[in-house]
């Protein structure tokens, strides 16, 4: 099984989220559906970064490391070759 951490842009509230998944565009229509509290009525919710990691425990690592990232780290993140998104 495959490991993800996302990240989730919000253009009506400006704001990012950083997540762990299994399945980041599943998790992507349940923030859209508000069906998570933090992201609820926020939204709606742009998926812009995905990566991929080995095992949960390294995703729960790197999503810890994630949500201490700025604004312009999540940027400077969105365009690195670590984001598969763009391939």
């Amino acid at each position: 099984m495959e490991h993800y951490v996302y990240i989730i842009f919000s253009q009506n509230s400006s704001k990012y989220y950083r997540g762990y998944s299994t399945d980041p565009y599943k998790r992507i229509i349940s923030h859209n559906k508000n069906e998570s509290n933090y992201t609820k009525n926020k939204g709606p919710w742009e998926l812009i970064y995905i990566e991929c990691l080995e095992t949960k425990k390294l995703a729960l690592i790197r999503e810890k490391v994630l949500k201490k990232y700025s604004h312009s780290q999540i940027q400077q993140l969105i365009k690195s070759p670590k984001n598969i998104l763009k391939k």
